[in-house]
């Protein structure tokens, strides 16, 4: 037995206690509905805790078993299905999918204009490529923006911009993603139109005031920004534990970098070019380079300049730099070169040498720009002629680091690269931006031999337009009463309408996996809360509790409520804990209204499994398993707890006056 026992998998044992659960749980239910509903609770609980299958492929399975209790109704003691079928695939158009569907299609259209990566340049310029100063900057910024705008939205349009910062830094995705989502989630509570349920928590206390008993003053409404002190210590406290905790509780699962684009161990053995590097150098008044040439100084110091940066505009790739250009004081200088070549340049010359790229940042990005690999072809018009001859750089954007011929490597560091007459067949390394690489492919002069590259096509006439949709679509979310998902699809459509995208675009630019996950779980939480599944739950919890302090009601209150928005949506759990939070503080003595607030706060507490938007909308871009959300997200769930429960009776009275 025991043998028998041991050789089966952690999976097969959980299975079994989940099994084991269920049945007990069926025995002390009050109705069959509710038996069946948990028993498809704990299957969705333990298919995404143990990734049995795919998180979506999980939550089509249960959505399909759902649908199949109706046919099965007779045979397991129903008098219909736990969900009706034709409201079965009602999530696919509920306000919340196609809202994500249309945001996506908006951050999209802003990232192909060159805004996002605008804003990501910003950010690094600030904030440099750590870890620990770029997290509290992104996750601030989006906790601040989704303070006014629904969190799916802010995290949404924030995705292109944190992936472009993961190229540029290096830092993985996984560890950037998960502190900007769930800053979103906590940027929520900053003010009252922040989250669907602290919109909705006015009208709640409303119609409550109509069923309040004989004597119980009506309860009062909050202002829009009665709740930004606690919205600010849920955020600011979200920010300091990614900052301290990050490195032990974030994944690391590889980078947005472009795959196969680190090349320098294949240009170090074939063309001697080790530790290749770029530098930002600024040249003081005092510094011996002043009154030069480009051509002179890259003759002089072995050393090829890629950028310029004389405070009248960044001169890069094509009809850039040019060799004549002089060197002024101010001048800011992009170099490729190695460490010792650096080193010996700066202290000659008595430049300062920037620890980070920061002018430079945005266009020698790996995204932008990089190393690539041509050949001159027989019958190129190049035959015979140097790089100094055609202006190879301000020509064709091309800055000549190497050449192949026949086994012998001509190189910069030697000296002579760009007087050395092409041949064909010569193999030519060159720094070059993406944009002038894809020009000339269609050249015959060349045959370009790296092709795994960014082939991105930016739209900056676009930009315009983009903004103005941009505006016009947070507009009508912030002040007119239009259904979010109606707002935000003007915007996208508008996108399309104006050509700041494609239709087919439009399409790649929505993750089908986040829309599947979140539509197929809908039907679950409708069966959760018209089967009394929800209800159940509640009162049982509440009578356990028996004769206890106020402040562990509340804090059972915000437990039970965040318990709910784990499986139901947070408007769902809203809707069904508000008047069970009245009641439950009249019979305690306590301000009924803070309860409700309680509630609404609590339903933002959604970090333990990635079932709310944001959490699925952040898990395919990261690579993120279930298990990473309940190792990060279990440490954050106690963290909101605590301090929302401490901040609420600090701002709030939180006794019956």
């Amino acid at each position: 037995m025991l043998a028998a026992i041991r050789a089966l998998s952690k999976t097969d044992l959980a299975a079994a206690l989940f099994a084991a659960f269920a049945i007990y749980l069926a025995g002390i239910v009050p109705t069959t509905e509710i038996a069946w509903v948990s028993a498809f609770l704990l299957l969705t609980v333990f298919l995404f805790a143990f990734e049995v299958v795919g998180v979506d492929v999980a939550a089509i399975t249960v959505m399909v078993l759902l649908g199949l209790t109706s046919l099965a109704a007779p045979w397991i003691g129903l008098e219909q299905g736990l969900v009706p079928v034709e409201h079965l695939f009602d999530g696919f158009a509920s306000n919340a999918v196609i809202s994500i569907i249309a945001v996506m299609i908006v951050g999209a259209g802003l990232d192909k204009t060159g805004i996002m990566s605008k804003v990501a340049a910003f950010i690094m310029r600030i904030g440099g490529t750590t870890e620990a100063r770029i997290i509290p900057l992104i996750s601030g910024t989006v906790g601040t923006i989704s303070s006014f705008m629904q969190n799916v939205g802010a995290a949404a349009l924030f995705i292109p911009v944190v992936s472009r910062i993961s190229a540029r830094t290096g830092l993985p995705m996984s560890r950037l993603l998960m502190p900007m989502g769930f800053c979103a989630l906590l940027g929520g509570t900053i003010t009252m139109v922040g989250s669907s349920p602290l919109i909705l928590l006015n009208d709640l206390i409303l119609t409550s005031n109509t069923a309040l008993p004989e004597g119980v003053a009506p309860m009062a409404t909050f202002n829009l920004f009665d709740v930004t002190p606690i919205g600010i210590a849920l955020l600011g406290s979200g920010i300091v534990y990614f900052v301290l905790a990050g490195r032990f509780i974030l994944p690391s699962r590889g980078t947005d970098k472009l795959e196969g684009s680190d090349t320098s161990q294949y240009f170090a053995d074939t063309y001697g070019l080790n530790d290749v590097q770029i530098g930002e150098f600024r040249v003081p008044r005092e510094s011996n380079l002043i009154g030069m040439s480009v051509d002179e100084l890259e003759r002089t110091w072995k050393v090829r300049i890629v950028a310029v940066e004389k405070g009248d505009g960044l001169r890069f790739g094509a009809d850039g730099v040019d060799r004549t250009l002089g060197i002024t004081a101010g001048t800011t200088l992009g170099l490729l070169g190695n460490a010792d070549s650096f080193l010996d340049f700066s202290n000659a010359n008595k430049v300062e040498r920037k620890r980070d790229l920061e002018l430079f940042s945005e266009a020698m990005a790996n995204t932008k720009a990089g190393i690539a690999e041509i050949v001159i072809p027989p019958g190129s018009s190049l035959l015979g002629k140097t790089a100094r001859d055609i202006w190879l750089r301000k020509t064709y954007g091309l800055s000549l680091l190497a050449i192949n011929r026949g086994g012998e490597q001509i190189t910069y560091k030697t000296g002579g690269v760009r007087n050395t007459a092409f041949v064909a067949g010569d193999a030519l390394v060159v720094h070059t931006t993406w944009a002038d690489l894809a020009r000339i492919e269609q050249d015959r002069n060349f045959v370009v031999v790296t092709t795994e590259y960014p082939h991105e096509e930016l739209r900056p006439h676009k930009v315009p337009a983009a903004l103005a949709l941009f505006a016009l679509t947070l507009g009508l979310i912030l002040f007119t009463d239009l259904r979010l998902s109606v707002a935000l699809l003007t915007g996208a459509l508008g996108m399309v309408l104006t050509r700041v995208l494609s239709i087919e675009e439009a399409y790649e630019a929505v993750s089908w996996k986040t829309i599947f996950l979140l539509a197929s779980l809908i039907p679950l939480g409708i069966a959760v809360e018209q089967s009394g599944t929800a209800a159940w739950i509640a009162e049982r919890t509440l009578a356990a509790l028996g004769d206890v302090p106020i402040w562990v009601v509340q804090a059972a209150l915000a437990v039970l409520a965040t318990a709910f928005t784990l499986v139901m949506s947070n408007v769902g759990a809203t809707v069904l804990l508000v008047p069970l939070a009245v009641n439950m503080a009249l019979g305690v003595g306590a301000n009924p209204a803070v309860f409700a607030l309680t509630v609404a706060i609590a339903t933002s507490n959604s970090f333990f499994l990635p079932t709310h938007q944001v959490n699925a909308l952040i898990m395919g871009p990261g690579g993120y398993r279930v298990t990473d959300y309940m190792r990060a997200g279990g440490i954050m769930t106690v963290i909101f707890l605590v301090v929302a429960l401490i901040m609420l009776n600090l701002v709030f009275e939180t006794a019956s006056l």
